[in-house]
């Protein structure tokens, strides 16, 4: 990061325009059927009025750095705010770097790829150096999240591409144990465990099939 990055970051949060933050995130999940979906919410009590909606704009480099790096950049709106995530592998679950956006810098980043100075556009820089960025798509996800055992369970309807899918998702602090617990919950739901790609790498497969 350059001094000029680090003075402009360290102003805006002195201001309090700006959150910015570092965490790995460990998460299983698993795609389902609309039946299996039903039957998941009706087990954790789940109706409709505690479905959230977020929006995912995604990004990437004309040749597709990010992904040949297994990591995504989004911008995720939701509640009325906006946060900036860059997401990379780590030894264990995946490494995130967010920053809270105003409303003109997400008009920025959609309209020209262009995304604001600090600790994403630095960690960006590292993995990619400085290739340009554009919008590659969005995709819109109805979500309601509840607590189950040491973690947290997500209920996702994501629509994309004239797509539309059904995900269970679980985040935890400890790997091992959780994927424990969620190969019980399937089990009890009988559901099968299913090979499941992230969003934005189901995203970028559906996209691929337009080009």
């Amino acid at each position: 990061m350059s001094l000029k990055e680090r003075d402009n970051m360290a102003s805006a949060l002195q201001k309090g325009r700006m959150t910015v933050s570092q965490q790995i995130e460990i998460e299983f999940k698993n795609l389902l059927t609309e039946a299996e979906f039903n039957k998941a919410t009706a087990y954790f009590n789940i109706t409709s009025d505690m479905f959230a909606k977020q929006v995912n704009h995604y990004f990437e480099t004309p040749a597709y750095n990010l992904k040949d790096k297994n990591s995504a950049l989004r911008i995720r709106e939701k509640d009325g705010k906006a946060e900036l995530t860059l997401k990379q592998p780590a030894k264990e679950g995946l490494l995130e770097t967010n920053q809270t956006l105003s409303a003109s810098q997400v008009k920025t980043a959609l309209e020209t790829g262009n995304i604001p100075e600090g600790i994403v556009m630095s960690a960006l820089f590292n993995l990619v150096g400085s290739e340009q960025l554009h919008h590659f798509g969005s995709l819109i996800t109805r979500r309601a999240e509840t607590p189950y055992k040491s973690g947290l369970i997500a209920l996702d309807i994501s629509d994309y591409l004239n797509k539309t899918d059904y995900e269970i998702e679980y985040e935890v602090e400890d790997a091992k144990q959780g994927q424990e617990t969620f190969l019980h919950l399937l089990n009890q739901l009988s559901i099968p465990l299913r090979d499941t790609e992230n969003k934005i790498k189901r995203f970028y497969n559906e996209k691929y099939k337009s080009i």
